[in-house]
């Protein structure tokens, strides 16, 4: 699993929830960090902002649909608009949740993105 996040409370929490499911996790700092990580392959599911300095969310998730091994992807935003969750979800994002999370949903689709 990967988070990628430019808020450094949003990672640490994120990171502690899924230790706690069982899974080990990766963080980011923002999606140009992510893209140097290797193996990327590796990564079953990777949860991801939408709005971070530099790259967004978004992009990362258009770089990455590029590669042989794209994770599935899980978007959290502060900003939510009907425009971005559409473009993420045609693009083949598993879940698109505002913050703060409903983490009821966010575990659901956690696993559904890793016992696919």
């Amino acid at each position: 699993m990967a988070v990628v996040d430019d808020d450094l409370a949003i990672r640490e929490a994120l990171a502690d929830l899924i230790n706690s499911l069982g899974y080990a996790g990766a963080v980011f700092g923002s999606a140009e960090d992510f893209l140097k990580f290797e193996p990327r392959s590796a990564v079953g599911c990777a949860i991801v902002d939408v709005n971070m300095p530099g790259l967004s969310g978004i992009e990362l998730q258009s770089r990455l649909r590029r590669e042989p091994n794209c994770p599935p992807m899980i978007f959290v935003t502060s900003h939510q608009d009907d425009r971005t969750r559409d473009t993420a979800l045609a693009a083949g994002a598993l879940a698109f949740l505002g913050k703060p999370v409903d983490l009821g949903r966010l575990i659901q689709s956690i696993h559904n993105a890793l016992n696919t």
